[in-house]
């Protein structure tokens, strides 16, 4: 099992598709070679960005090995792993392993949601396939609302009791749960990274204790995203929150309510700066109107990434 680099920006990256809604992968290499030139540790694929739930087992093995042929080494490739039962999720994972990703992030499934949670179910069910593939696991905790689960203290720490999580990815929107999971990691008894998945403050989880960021907003603007994290790491807070003020109008435009849109408007965005050909999603998600395509192209322009960019 390699050393993974989690100190950095993790773009989750999206997928282009075809006007038949499959997916583009001349277009693909030349979008994920665009965003590994600008410097992040590693690239999230087939995860909700990318539209990983909506694709068939061999698209999700064709755009993996799509992915780690492009990063060559530059940079590490962490697998969308979801389930929703065991045997499933062991088999994507596998798949993983066997296309070139560096490691697998684990998504919370439904049977996770029981309250009170046992926590023999989420712990199994991360162990088996730990036991089914040499590669680092990443946890991840997502919002309820978007299907995930915010696992309770003694599951998590029992989760933490699996040798091969190197770390957790925190999407809840939360910045006091967020300061209360660094407390938890903190009393684990080897180090776990944490990485943030909350789009709307990027920045403050560096200060929060993050290690990195593991975020679908990592796919735009990439390069000021590394600075950021740089700057933060550094303790430079000015220049961090300078980066941070000048793309929070366009992190708002994107993660607008509701949210799941998010997918389409990046999308959209990434057609403005030129780097796509086209903004299709596949159904059953859709696109967004042209009253909000406008207000992606203002917020591209005020964080000005309407600049003089072009497909590598």
């Amino acid at each position: 099992m390699g050393k993974l680099n989690l100190k950095g920006i993790i773009p989750a990256t999206v997928l282009p598709m075809t006007p038949e809604f499959e997916p583009d992968l001349k277009t693909l290499e030349r979008y994920l070679d665009w965003v590994i030139c600008q410097g992040p540790v590693a690239l999230a694929i087939n995860v909700d960005t990318g539209e990983g739930p909506h694709l068939s087992r061999d698209e999700k093995i064709t755009v993996l090995k799509t992915a780690a042929n492009v990063a060559r080494g530059r940079c590490d490739i962490i697998a969308g792993v979801g389930g929703p039962y065991t045997a499933l999720a062991i088999q994507q994972a596998r798949d993983a392993q066997a296309a070139g990703a560096d490691a697998v992030m684990i998504f919370p499934v439904s049977a996770f949601q029981a309250q009170p949670l046992d926590p023999e179910i989420p712990y199994r069910y991360h162990k088996a396939i730990a036991q089914a593939v040499d590669l680092p696991l990443v946890l991840f905790q997502l919002r309820p609302v978007l299907g995930g689960i915010e696992y309770p203290r003694e599951v998590l720490l029992k989760l933490l009791e699996i040798d091969s999580v190197v770390a957790i990815k925190d999407a809840c929107f939360d910045a006091v749960k967020f300061t209360q999971l660094r407390a938890t990691l903190n009393q684990a008894p080897r180090k776990i990274a944490l990485l943030t998945g909350n789009d709307n403050f990027i920045a403050h989880s560096f200060m929060l204790g993050a290690d990195g960021a593991l975020i679908g907003f990592g796919t735009l603007a990439t390069a000021l995203q590394v600075e950021m994290c740089q700057a933060a790491r550094a303790r430079d807070y000015v220049t961090t929150f300078r980066i941070s003020d000048a793309l929070q109008p366009l992190i708002d435009a994107i993660f607008a309510p509701p949210i799941p849109d998010y997918r389409a408007r990046t999308k959209e965005a990434l057609v403005m700066q030129g780097i796509l050909p086209n903004a299709y999603v596949r159904p059953p998600l859709l696109p967004i109107s042209p009253a909000e395509r406008e207000k992606i192209r203002q917020a591209l322009e005020r964080a000005g990434q309407l600049e003089d960019i072009h497909a590598g």
